[in-house]
């Protein structure tokens, strides 16, 4: 792995929110930090509500991650473009984060440990 890049299970249940609606809530969340960057909370896949999420074409490359694809959600005011990326072929030393979304921090999504 790159030796900036850690990967550690987020302990505890976290909970992201968009709009005021629950998009999921997990035990199961991987906190990835990266150099000097905040901390990024990954959700598995299966513990947020697909159906508020809407795939873009928007796509970003990583030179230690690979290649996001992006997702916009969907709440009942607007929708929050590309706020959601997924490495889907992640590269092998950060292989953990495969099928998990995370959310961009903004005052319209919260992430919290609860």
């Amino acid at each position: 792995m790159a030796d900036h890049i850690k990967i550690t299970p987020a302990e505890g249940t976290w909970v992201v929110r968009a709009g005021g609606a629950v998009l999921g809530e997990s035990t199961g969340a991987l906190e990835l930090r990266e150099g000097d960057h905040p901390p990024v909370i990954y959700f598995p896949r299966g513990d947020i509500a697909m159906a508020f999420l809407d795939g873009t074409e928007k796509t970003t490359h990583c030179p230690h991650k690979g290649d996001a694809r992006y997702f916009s959600v969907v709440t009942k005011s607007r929708t929050l473009q590309d706020a959601v990326w997924s490495y889907e072929d992640p590269k092998a030393d950060v292989a953990e984060i495969k099928g998990y979304l995370a959310f961009t921090p903004m005052e319209e999504i919260a992430i919290e440990r609860i």
